[in-house]
């Protein structure tokens, strides 16, 4: 008797409906400049890669760009062009947004669009920034944003749980999916903490408060992992796109390990136990 023969594997409808979205011409490219807090340094290594970008041709515009009176920060916008922004009155007081129609009737290859979950002031076309950065990529420009992690909608409880202060304005983790490329701009806890205490993220007043409450070095360690975590998920739901898009059997030998290194000490132990809970958390051999 012979056995039933097994149907070819076929690419997946849905992953090859995705490839063809990530690879739409008339659609702009969206690049997210990913941080675990601020002061990381998400501003200023955009800004960097403009000036490159710039420099080799390429037509930059700086939409919105809040350098929050870093020095370091606001010298890499020289020589960029920058699109005034719009004025809006607003309770007596004076906001001034990113100037959506201009930037549009402008039109350049890239545009910078700083701080991607701002809210917007009441009256503006839209509520929320993310959504200027997505008509600004439906009419065909690429845009360089930053965002912090504590911003994504669906680790708001995390978050919340963590730092003991429930962020406020988020960004859909859609945005994130359907972005063409997210750099995690990383720095280590110990390191942000020397910035902060050495004024180069707040005011001194305003540095000491954060360092006892928001920027103490556990919540920074936590949201750190947040940020890598969450891109490293990225990368693994790429990888499996792009196996069912070309029908490729899996899994690839592809994903994390953990290697634990011993001695006789007593706390060895407790290292393994440790270890092991987290290979069972990554499913990591």
């Amino acid at each position: 008797m012979t056995e039933p023969s097994r149907a070819p594997d076929r690419p997946s409808p849905d992953a090859l409906l995705n490839a063809a979205r990530r690879a739409d011409q008339s659609r702009g490219r969206l690049k997210i400049f990913l941080g675990a807090a601020p002061g990381v340094g998400k501003t200023f290594e955009m800004l960097t890669t403009a000036q490159a970008k710039a420099r080799a041709g390429l037509d930059v515009v700086v939409g919105v760009v809040e350098t929050h009176g870093r020095a370091e920060t606001e010298s890499l916008l020289s020589g960029l062009e920058i699109v005034p922004r719009r004025a809006v009155a607003y309770k007596g007081t004076r906001l001034d947004e990113m100037d959506l129609d201009a930037l549009l009737a402008r039109k350049p290859t890239l545009a910078l669009v700083d701080e991607l979950a701002h809210t917007n002031a009441p009256g503006s076309r839209h509520p929320k920034r993310y959504q200027d950065v997505e008509e600004l990529l439906d009419a065909g420009i690429d845009v360089d944003t930053t965002l912090n992690i504590q911003h994504v909608e669906s680790l708001n409880d995390v978050v919340a749980q963590i730092t003991r202060i429930r962020v406020r304005e988020t960004v859909p983790d859609g945005i994130l999916d359907r972005a063409d490329d997210i750099e995690v701009i990383d720095l280590n806890p110990d390191d942000l903490i020397r910035r902060l205490e050495d004024g180069k993220v707040y005011r001194p007043r305003n540095a000491t408060r954060a360092l006892k409450h928001y920027f103490s070095r556990g919540n920074l360690t936590a949201l750190r992992e947040l940020a890598l975590r969450r891109t490293a998920d990225r990368v693994d739901d790429e990888l499996l796109s792009h196996m069912r898009a070309h029908a490729i059997p899996g899994p690839w030998g592809a994903g994390e390990r953990v290697l634990v290194c011993v001695s006789e000490d007593p706390r060895a132990a407790g290292l393994v136990r440790y270890a092991k809970r987290l290979a069972d958390r990554l499913h990591a051999p």
